[in-house]
């Protein structure tokens, strides 16, 4: 297959991976759907936007992905990532409500393109449940580990935020 039928199936893939998450219930009960604008870029996995038709800011951790934090190598590219495709752009949020935190949980979409799948897809962001072979994305990291870009890149370089953050904290202050 030639890499231009392999980008075609890939976006098709995630057109219809979207509409279904879209179509399917989140616990029980639809997912909302609403539009924002992307203020701020906190991290690779965090965004402020606001909501279309609202003033205040919402802090909204995107689901499915794990972005380096900002202390940690490859934080700072994971970032610059996220400003790339989501900075001052009008968004889709599939929201999930909270997470176990309390923290705003949803996944993101500009023109169709799904952003935790490009974070994961450029190796900028972990795949949760990675581990177990079934997270939302944990396909493309399998391709961006093989193809080592990104956080993949240097062998043996790569530590897990929830590896990172165990053993030096959060950044906050970073």
């Amino acid at each position: 297959m030639t890499s231009i039928d392999e980008l075609f199936l890939y976006r098709l893939g995630r057109l219809f991976s979207l509409t279904l998450t879209l179509a399917l219930p989140c616990g029980g009960q639809a997912a909302e759907v609403w539009t924002a604008w992307v203020s701020w870029v906190m991290d690779g996995d965090t965004v402020l936007l606001v909501r279309e038709g609202h003033h205040e800011p919402v802090k909204l951790r995107i689901q499915g992905i794990d972005a380096p934090e900002p202390c940690q190598p490859g934080g700072a590219e994971a970032r610059s990532a996220m400003i790339q495709l989501a900075l001052r752009k009008s968004v889709q949020v599939l929201d999930h409500g909270q997470d176990s935190y309390g923290r705003q949980i949803g996944r993101l979409s500009v023109d169709g393109v799904d952003l935790g799948a490009e974070m994961v897809r450029s190796g900028m962001a972990w795949a949760y449940k990675f581990h177990t072979g079934k997270g939302l994305y944990a396909g493309l990291q399998r391709q961006a580990q093989k193809q080592k870009i990104g956080v993949f890149a240097a062998p043996g370089a790569a530590m897990p935020p929830p590896v990172f953050r165990k053993f030096n904290g959060t950044c906050h202050g970073a």
